[in-house]
């Protein structure tokens, strides 16, 4: 393959990698839950059909805190974070997969969210400057991914990175 070949291809698998259109089929079999409450940048609840809901905790990333909580501080890009997650997937639907663990140490559920069109929502928030990577093993599956996207935001000074 040449030089051009590659890169070609490198650049159509990066334009796929945080969105892959699911068929038809696929959506189908899916279980979708409404998005009911956004807590900060990789925090959020959904509908279950429990009375609680259920807390999700985007897997591999970290955003910024958007307010002062515990023993945390609020975080630099801490609440464009909130409003950027909240614009992308407030009151959708969303589907969630899971890796090894499925639960954190605070009992919130640990997933990887896409969209109903396909966007990866934990690799699109790090894409945008909004996340940067945090992996717990063994739930590892994508860092790749958000370590290459990060380091792209990084050198495009997007989010978070701007002015670093």
């Amino acid at each position: 393959m040449t030089r051009r070949g590659v890169l070609l291809l490198f650049f159509l698998l990066s334009a796929f990698s945080t969105v892959a259109q699911p068929s038809k089929a696929e959506k189908e079999s899916y279980i979708w839950y409404r998005v009911t409450r956004i807590v900060d940048g990789d925090t959020f609840w959904v509908d279950d059909g429990s009375p609680k809901g259920l807390k999700i905790r985007l897997i591999g990333i970290d955003a910024p805190e958007s307010r002062n909580s515990g023993q945390k501080l609020k975080g630099f890009y801490g609440e464009e974070s909130t409003q950027y997650i909240t614009s992308l997937i407030g009151n959708k639907k969303v589907r969630l997969e899971y890796d090894v663990t499925r639960f954190d140490q605070y009992g919130r559920t640990l997933a990887y969210v896409y969209l109903d069109n396909g966007t990866f929502v934990n690799a699109d928030l790090v894409k945008n400057g909004f996340a940067t990577v945090m992996t717990f093993p063994p739930n590892v599956r994508h860092v790749d991914t958000f370590v290459d996207l990060a380091r792209k935001a990084r050198k495009q000074n997007k989010g978070l990175w701007k002015n670093q």
